[in-house]
């Protein structure tokens, strides 16, 4: 049975490399280096081919990048890699806890590492070209140090807590890590910009000025109570902007890129806004909230029947089962529900969007907020004609294309 799970677990990273790398291959097919009909109003030929380049240029250094991570990740595996780092947390401590804070540590502190040459190649040099990298090398450093600080934490409040109600509820264990897991989903939801924002980006209140007048009479006409708007120093790691939505009930946020105020008029950022307005009037986010629960469920569920199997930990070498092989072999397995719960969660964010496009076309302008989305796109050297199949396995929001089409009023998809 084990080396059964062995083979599918192989597999199932084998294919999911395959099935990437195809439909970004579909996506490069699809380039061609005349600018289309559909992009003339939108691309001029330099600004198209510039797109073009970026990117290649990215799909090329994902194969590049990916193909390593896949060859590691299959040497590590034949190679009796896992089994090795658990036989060395096993010689250090006897509790079952520490081994698991180890493993993972170990084995995410690694991986990191490695990955390192990779995010420095993407920001320094391809971003750096393209005239989007701010990142200086302290920046690097220190999101590099905190990202291990935050995840080191978090990781470790998660692990134990999972952990713990797996070896001492028994057969509550679904209904403890639910509700555990439910309350810091929302715990996220409410204060994620107050608390972990900052540790990253500096968020500073609007200034008074035409800018927020604009979006105080946009709120009140659209009966929006609207408190909170922040601007996000996005600027220091990149020229590319956005702007998002966060919080429930009485903590939500406004957060606009500072890249965002630079790059669009006055108008243009408002249009921006009611989008986000928008989400907020059809409860998106509690919606997505409702949904990440379920999938949660869904997970938690076939977690406790995994762990309860110690083929799983035999799988990937183990001498003797134990909570964090077992995890581990899951996180591998869980891949296939993963990926076809990813495809519902697309669709969904597809949907939601064009539902806030909706709400900003009808109750402010939607020629502006248009606007606002071409010059976004422009600028960010999108690929505005991606191939469908690529948006429908991999897209959260619709294209370009498919956007300007619903806000002209054609509901006929691009």
């Amino acid at each position: 049975m084990s080396n059964t799970l062995f083979w599918i677990i192989v597999a199932l990273v084998v294919f999911d490399f395959l099935f990437g790398k195809s439909l970004s291959l579909l996506n490069l097919k699809r380039m061609t280096p005349a600018l289309p009909g559909e992009l003339k109003a939108i691309y001029n030929q330099e600004k198209y081919t510039r797109s073009l380049n970026y990117q290649k240029t990215n799909i090329r250094f994902s194969f590049i990048s990916d193909s390593f991570s896949l060859l590691l990740f299959l040497g590590v595996l034949f190679a009796g890699g896992f089994a090795w780092v658990d036989e060395w947390v096993r010689a250090i401590t006897p509790n079952a806890y520490l081994q698991s804070l180890l493993f993972f540590g170990i084995l995410g502190f690694a991986m990191d590492l490695i990955s390192i040459p990779f995010q420095l190649y993407d920001t320094f040099i391809i971003e750096t070209r393209f005239g989007f990298n701010k990142t200086t090398g302290k920046t690097f450093v220190l999101d590099k140090l905190k990202g291990w600080l935050v995840s080191g934490i978090l990781g470790s409040v998660f692990l134990l807590f999972i952990q713990w109600a797996y070896a001492a509820t028994g057969e509550w264990f679904w209904i403890i890590v639910m509700g555990g897991l439910s309350i810091f989903m929302i715990f996220m939801a409410m204060f994620y910009t107050q608390i972990f924002v900052p540790i990253f980006n500096k968020l500073t209140p609007l200034e008074e000025g035409e800018l927020k007048s604009a979006i105080e009479q946009f709120a009140l006409k659209a009966g929006f109570k609207l408190d909170n708007i922040y601007v996000i120093d996005g600027s220091k790691r990149s020229t590319k902007a956005n702007a998002y939505f966060s919080g429930l009930g009485a903590k939500k946020r406004i957060i606009l890129y500072d890249t965002l105020i630079n790059d669009l008029t006055t108008q243009e950022i408002v249009g921006v806004l009611a989008h986000e307005v928008g989400h907020n009037k059809n409860r998106h986010i509690v919606k997505g909230l409702a949904m990440s629960l379920v999938q949660t469920g869904i997970l938690v569920a076939l977690l406790w029947y995994a762990l309860s199997n110690p083929e799983l930990s035999y799988a990937l070498g183990a001498k003797q089962p134990s909570f964090h092989m077992g995890l581990l072999a899951f996180a591998f397995l869980f891949s296939p529900v993963s990926f076809i719960m990813g495809i519902f969660s697309n669709l969904f964010s597809r949907k939601f969007e064009y539902q806030a496009d909706a709400y900003a076309g009808k109750n402010y302008d939607a020629n502006k907020l248009i606007n606002a989305l071409i010059k976004l796109s422009v600028k960010s050297l999108s690929n505005l004609r991606p191939h469908p199949l690529y948006v429908f396995f991999n897209y959260s929001h619709p294209t370009l294309l498919q956007r300007m089409s619903r806000l002209k009023g054609n509901h006929t998809a691009v």
